[in-house]
């Protein structure tokens, strides 16, 4: 988690955007570059812009953003950390040179032992992100003894609030996926699993 948190810790009282690690077309065809371009360049940059505007003056000036979505309450100021924190991890976990279509090591063993199989695992994620009602987020997350967990986060909340460590997040937001996808989110959530950086994810399992 700290790596993936290290551009948006605040430094000078400003939160910055996190660094695609990879192209803006190289997403494609799961990710076209317009979708990249208006969810990362506008949505999270406005996200970005608004949480550097509602900060400066109030108990969460010189906080991280997890350590804001952790403890603020319901709000402007915590809407706009949970997106920020939402997003860097949500991009970030993305690659287009897919190496392995499932996890390995500790976290392929966590997957079989608390869901079964890394089959039945997502089809229980695919469930979770194609039902939620309206918009959020579906993530894959452990608690402190190692334990998996998939819950929906509604609009920008973000498992960190209920003392969790996100692992994987799938964004159902309709900006999300509605250029490439319109209506059609459970196509779009099944095209995910294709550009998964499992090195990535398995990094943030501790």
């Amino acid at each position: 988690m700290n790596t993936i948190l290290i551009s948006l810790i605040m430094t000078v009282m400003t939160y910055e955007m996190p660094k695609l690690p990879y192209a803006d077309n190289a997403l494609e065809p799961v990710i076209s570059q317009q979708t990249i371009q208006f969810h990362y360049g506008k949505h999270l940059q406005t996200y970005v812009n608004n949480l550097n505007n509602l900060v400066p003056g109030t108990e969460y000036e010189g906080k991280t953003v997890e350590e804001i979505v952790a403890k603020a309450p319901d709000g402007a100021v915590f809407n706009n950390a949970g997106q920020v924190l939402n997003h860097a991890l949500y991009f970030t976990q993305f690659t287009p040179n897919q190496k392995s279509a499932e996890p390995t090591g500790k976290l392929a063993e966590a997957i079989k032992r608390d869901f079964g199989s890394f089959a039945d695992f997502k089809k229980k994620f695919n469930e979770a992100s194609v039902g939620l009602f309206g918009s959020g987020w579906a993530w894959l997350s452990a608690d402190k003894t190692g334990k998996l967990h998939i819950t929906k986060e509604t609009n920008g909340s973000n498992p960190v609030r209920a003392g969790l460590n996100p692992l994987l997040g799938f964004d159902v937001w309709e900006h999300s996926y509605y250029l490439d996808y319109q209506n059609r989110r459970a196509d779009h959530v099944e095209a995910l699993w294709k550009i998964i950086n499992w090195e990535e994810v398995e990094k943030r399992y501790k």
